[in-house]
């Protein structure tokens, strides 16, 4: 599954908004923007923001 597929589970699941996920899992507010026009993550930031996540349904 890709992250940005990831990433839009979890937001649909908890309501918050884009930025502020960008913000609080990678320090990046513009994150999902920039995923969605197609870049592409590295192993750091996919790590970190798989990790967000995780900590959050844990």
């Amino acid at each position: 599954m890709s992250l940005l597929i990831k990433i839009d589970r979890y937001l649909r699941e908890t309501g918050i908004s884009v930025s502020r996920f960008g913000r609080e899992a990678v320090n990046d507010p513009r994150l999902i923007f920039d995923l969605r026009r197609g870049r592409d993550p590295g192993p750091e930031i996919t790590a970190k923001v798989e990790a967000y996540i995780a900590d959050a349904h844990a």
